[in-house]
């Protein structure tokens, strides 16, 4: 499944290929790969990692806008997401941390294999901008874009939903994983189903990302939360952490918040509002919607080829004193 896809009468890939590659515990996962017919030993690799139970379908066409636009680039489903769905859902114990320390590992094993010696990027969205700190060979990145990239502390929802975000995540989310064994969100249209220790996480959250996750709970405390911090400050690449005032998820105090973890990390946090790029709305999610193909993909083009903000987005930069 790790051959090269259908190409065009000037060269460019018409889908990514179905690909799977195995975790270091035998857990396997898909995903899709857009890579160029004749090899180029400089041409960078992008690996796009997913929000919380998003599928990497979702990203496609942004994968082949990076495609077209000179990298390969891989997606994937973290382990219980699509590609990489068990036959049964109930009793599948993932976390955030595996979906990191496991699966964004793989990937990344994945690409060095695929790739040797090529720049490897991330463009991260969500909890994806979180996970990829977890994975211990992220110190061979070099740029980073996130979007609205947070590990959803409840305080740092935006205020005018807060309330309404508890009750669905921090509420039914826990309620209906407790009786199903795993959260199933694709019943409700909300996501796609979930395993139960990412829901966990998810409705447990508190201000530091490891209080949750290393707690002695069905996990068996298998997390070192030494490791863990160790992990995210290894990241020596540049980051670009994008935020929408819009969004309730990705609100300054959270994507802030885990921007503190990337502590060896050169750090750039820009924050946009819709009218800045004339548009009404962008939310959580849009960003990777084709509508926004000229108004932020380049955003995210730019930073990750020449490691620069557009100058026309400049003035949204804040400052960089991250505590």
């Amino acid at each position: 499944m790790q051959t090269i896809g259908a190409v065009d009468g000037v060269g460019a890939v018409q889908a990514g290929i179905p690909v799977r590659f195995a975790a270091a515990d035998g857990y396997w996962l898909g995903g899709f790969l857009w890579q160029a017919a004749e090899t180029q030993p400089d041409r960078p690799v992008v690996l796009i990692a997913s929000a919380t139970s998003v599928r990497c379908r979702y990203y496609q066409r942004f994968a082949t806008y990076l495609f077209d636009n000179g990298f390969d680039v891989l997606t994937f489903d973290y382990r219980g997401i699509d590609q990489s769905r068990p036959q049964q859902m109930r009793g599948l114990e993932a976390d955030w941390v595996d979906w990191g320390e496991k699966d964004v590992e793989a990937a990344l094993g994945f690409l060095a294999l695929r790739f040797p010696g090529r720049p490897v990027d991330v463009v991260a969205h969500s909890i994806g901008g979180c996970v990829i700190g977890l994975a211990p060979s992220n110190h061979r990145l070099r740029r980073i874009v996130t979007v609205g990239s947070q590990y959803a502390h409840w305080r740092d929802y935006a205020p005018e939903q807060r309330w309404r975000m508890l009750w669905k995540w921090h509420v039914v989310m826990p309620a209906l994983t407790a009786i199903f064994g795993y959260f199933p969100a694709k019943r409700l249209g909300w996501m796609e189903d979930t395993p139960q220790g990412v829901a966990r996480n998810w409705s447990r959250m508190k201000a530091r990302f490891e209080d949750t996750v290393c707690r002695q709970d069905r996990s068996g405390g298998r997390h070192d939360p030494d490791v863990l911090r160790k992990r995210f400050r290894n990241v020596t690449a540049s980051i670009l952490a994008i935020s929408l005032s819009d969004d309730p998820h990705g609100t300054i105090p959270a994507v802030r918040r885990l921007l503190a973890y990337f502590e060896t990390a050169d750090r750039q946090h820009l924050h946009l509002a819709p009218g800045d790029i004339g548009h009404a709305s962008v939310g959580h999610f849009a960003f990777f919607h084709d509508r926004f193909r000229d108004a932020l993909w380049p955003l995210a083009l730019t930073f990750l080829r020449d490691g620069a903000v557009p100058e026309q987005f400049r003035h949204a930069l804040l400052s960089t004193d991250i505590p």
